[in-house]
């Protein structure tokens, strides 16, 4: 998909909150066991208590809260593209900014911390969104972005391949399901990206499972995603004409199962030159050199 219309897809996407909130509902009532990804994706950094952070793609602001229970004294700033998800947002107006990702409105060397939730593999250019992110990074600044690894949901995957095979004229060997959103910034390939930006990186997984017992959360959540996902069908394979083969299949495998369960893996990356997790091992490397 173009870059231009990759962004009208995206812009299109978050006018409202509703996918997003249909998603993150979705994993908050039926990821087993129970986690609070959020906070823990915050919980893989170690804290000094007095960061500048600054929180891209921020939406409603679901990490502002668990951060500031976590570090009270942080000072926090937010970014998104959605005016209607800024409204949102819990945080004090000004400290919020209707920007882009590539164009960051703050000066040089501005945060202590840049969070980069499930939103980096939105962005058109996302080398020149990491330039835009050391730019406004502090020397010894972190960057903690959390996203999906490649392998996810492959029970999903699977059964939507099965679906468009059945509808299109192509051969099983050429049908391949709609990528995930995330694919193009994933936990493997993500950590590849940032190692060209960064002197060291840091990956964290956090596996889990969706189970569903009824069909309907498991369509809502599938819907969810039309937008991001259906200009990647094969040209002759409709969405609703999948989407009720999709239904036929869950609702057999609820039927003789008595679930549905979607493997998927989610975790956070953590970047740095020189600071947290990688100041020690700088620091040696300093002295040895002298």
């Amino acid at each position: 998909m173009p870059a231009s219309n990759k962004s009208d897809v995206i812009r299109r996407y978050y006018e409202t909150d509703e996918n997003l909130r249909i998603r993150q509902e979705t994993h908050d009532k039926y990821t087993v066991p129970k986690s609070d990804f959020p906070r823990w994706v915050i919980e893989t950094i170690d804290w000094k208590g007095d960061e500048i952070v600054l929180d891209l793609g921020a939406g409603i602001g679901t990490y502002y809260a668990r951060l500031l229970a976590l570090v009270p004294n942080a000072t926090y700033y937010a970014i998104d593209i959605s005016h209607k998800m800024l409204k949102e947002h819990p945080a004090p107006a000004d400290s919020l900014s209707l920007s882009n990702a590539m164009h960051l409105p703050y000066a040089d060397k501005s945060f202590d911390v840049i969070m980069a939730n499930h939103m980096l593999y939105h962005i058109p250019d996302i080398d020149a969104a990491l330039k835009e992110i050391r730019r406004v990074l502090k020397p010894n600044g972190k960057v903690l972005i959390a996203t999906n690894s490649i392998h996810t949901m492959p029970e999903l995957q699977v059964l939507m391949r099965r679906a468009i095979v059945l509808l299109t004229r192509y051969g099983a060997t050429q049908v391949r399901p709609p990528a995930l959103p995330s694919d193009s910034f994933a936990l493997e390939n993500g950590t590849r990206i940032l190692a060209h930006h960064f002197f060291a990186v840091v990956r964290h997984d956090n596996p889990g499972q969706l189970v569903f017992t009824e069909i309907e959360p498991a369509i809502t959540y599938l819907e969810s995603m039309r937008e991001l996902r259906q200009d990647h069908l094969p040209e002759d394979v409709a969405w609703e004409d999948m989407m009720l083969i999709m239904r036929q299949q869950i609702t057999q495998l609820i039927k003789h199962l008595g679930k549905l369960e979607i493997n998927k893996m989610s975790g956070a990356l953590i970047a740095s030159d020189s600071g947290g997790f990688i100041h020690e091992f700088v620091e040696r490397d300093k002295t040895a050199s002298t």
